[in-house]
């Protein structure tokens, strides 16, 4: 099936799709070409990149485009209830169900349901679901009566499901049955000046809604968004939009230094998304490891090389001088040896190290790694939900996890209200 390149331009202004990407272009094509079968559909792309808008490219495309569209945030939904949400539930089959209900897969019959965070769905749905693919029949909770359903799924994920089946969290046969046909939307970093164009569109959009003129970039600035990464893609980038086109009241025209300050400071933190697999990809435990053992690290080689100071009479200046990568980013400490403290100004009297005790001796922690990283992940967690005054979903995005395994780390650590 040949589609030509004013065929996907016109699909891209019907479902609002704004770039001009090779890339992303390469994404709508296959979606078009998979619309008219009735293949599953594996999306992939980081949050905020724009996969639900796939989906609906895919069932309105399809012969299904008159039946029921649904969309899912699979990670959303509490594990305990999922399974009735999806396949629906007899009267009295669990505490609460107090009358019959049909689920999403009855209700959606000859229609399109697209799985959102396919990821977090819990091992057990994962099966009920893969008896939907593969013979179009589920069982309702509470219930013994096989009930036969026509539904195309179109799933999306931000993580790396290969991942997850390697850590037995997602069954292997199911994702090789969703992924049929893969589709990689792109991040907007990876799209080139397609942010510059989505810019304008939001902005025009804003002004409108709000009856002000339309914000502009100069020249400067454009060339500051476009080095910006976005982790939180066109979500993000929107939001930015908006909130300039409100508060910038005096002047519309934004210069770098003024976009600057409206741009969040990137996190030094790696995506948590990885498309490809192995050693360069990360579950979110593994990049709280290792950032929290640089810390500590860092922290140790700190606090030996000042016991050092103390005990040999030494002082600011010459540790600079012969440590000057503990420094980095430490932009308070003066530029000339004149105005360095000594640090026997600083601490007059320091007491002295007792002769059997050993410098390196400071590297035995006496609380345990486990307990470190425990207590470490317990005070981010803290702080994201006071930053966000207690609401999980601003929360846990700010921490890079899905709201799922906040409220795990939530009830882990007894952090309920």
């Amino acid at each position: 099936m040949n589609i030509s390149d004013s065929e996907i331009q016109s699909v891209k202004q019907r479902f609002g799709i704004i770039g001009a990407s090779p890339i992303l272009n390469n994404a709508v094509r296959v979606a078009m070409q998979v619309a008219p079968t009735d293949m599953s559909v594996l999306i992939t792309g980081e949050s905020g990149s724009g996969k639900e808008s796939f989906s609906k490219i895919i069932h309105n495309l399809s012969s299904r485009k008159h039946g029921q569209f649904i969309a899912i945030n699979c990670g959303s939904i509490p594990e305990g209830t999922i399974d009735s949400e999806l396949f629906g539930h007899e009267k009295g089959s669990f505490t609460g169900a107090h009358e019959a209900r049909k689920g999403y897969f009855e209700v959606t019959n000859g229609g399109t349901i697209f799985l959102d965070e396919i990821g977090e769905m819990p091992l057990g749905t994962q099966a009920r679901l893969l008896r939907v693919l593969e013979n179009g029949e589920f069982i309702k909770v509470g219930s013994s009566k096989v009930i036969k359903t026509d539904v195309r799924v179109v799933a999306a994920t931000n993580v790396n499901l290969m991942l997850k089946v390697e850590e037995g969290k997602f069954r292997e046969d199911l994702y090789y049955r969703l992924s049929t046909v893969p589709i990689y939307v792109p991040p907007l970093r990876e799209r080139g000046k397609d942010a510059e164009l989505l810019f304008r569109k939001f902005a025009g959009d804003f002004a409108e809604k709000y009856k002000v003129k339309p914000i502009a970039l100069t020249d400067d600035a454009k060339e500051t968004l476009l080095k910006y990464r976005f982790p939180g893609n066109i979500r993000q980038l929107k939001n930015l939009v908006e909130q300039m086109s409100v508060l910038s009241t005096d002047n519309k025209e934004i210069n770098s230094e003024r976009l600057l300050q409206y741009l969040p400071q990137e996190s030094s933190l790696p995506a948590l998304y990885r498309s490809g697999s192995g050693s360069d990809s990360f579950s979110e435990r593994d990049i709280l490891y290792k950032v929290l053992f640089d810390m500590k690290k860092d922290m140790v080689d700190l606090k030996k090389l000042v016991l050092r100071a103390f005990s040999e009479g030494g002082n600011a200046t010459q540790m600079l001088k012969e440590n000057p990568e503990l420094f980095e980013g430490l932009d308070s400490i003066p530029a000339t040896e004149s105005q360095l403290l000594d640090y026997n100004t600083v601490v007059p009297k320091v007491q002295e190290v007792p002769a059997e005790e050993e410098v390196h001796d400071i590297t035995h922690e006496t609380e345990d790694d486990s307990l470190l990283i425990e207590k470490k992940e317990k005070e981010l967690i803290v702080r994201a939900l006071q930053k966000n005054n207690n609401r999980r979903k601003n929360a846990a995005r700010d921490l890079g996890i899905s709201e799922r395994t906040l409220y795990r780390k939530i009830k882990q650590y007894d952090l309920e209200e």
